[in-house]
């Protein structure tokens, strides 16, 4: 999988309310920094919960979301930035 980023790497928000969108992205890449397992949110826009998953410390993800949907971590070591998929 080839990924094209489409803006600047930041922190996720902690808490619900304080989640990203991530410039409407469709795809989000999720980066846990630190060395500790971090709970990760995705909500709609009204901060109504879709779900949750564990991302464990010094792992990647990427995320499929609707654009409005929002992300948060329970940390702000767990960093994000919207994506693409390509090839």
């Amino acid at each position: 999988m080839n990924i094209k980023v489409l803006g600047t790497e930041a922190a996720c928000g902690v808490g619900t309310g304080n989640g990203s969108d991530f410039g409407n992205s469709t795809a989000v890449r999720l980066f846990n920094s630190g060395t500790t397992a971090r709970l990760i949110s995705i909500e709609t826009a009204t901060a109504s919960l879709i779900g949750t998953f564990t991302l464990g410390g010094g792992s990647s993800e990427v995320v499929f979301k609707e654009q409005t949907h929002e992300i948060f971590s329970a940390h702000a070591e767990v960093l994000g930035v919207g994506v693409a998929i390509t090839g």
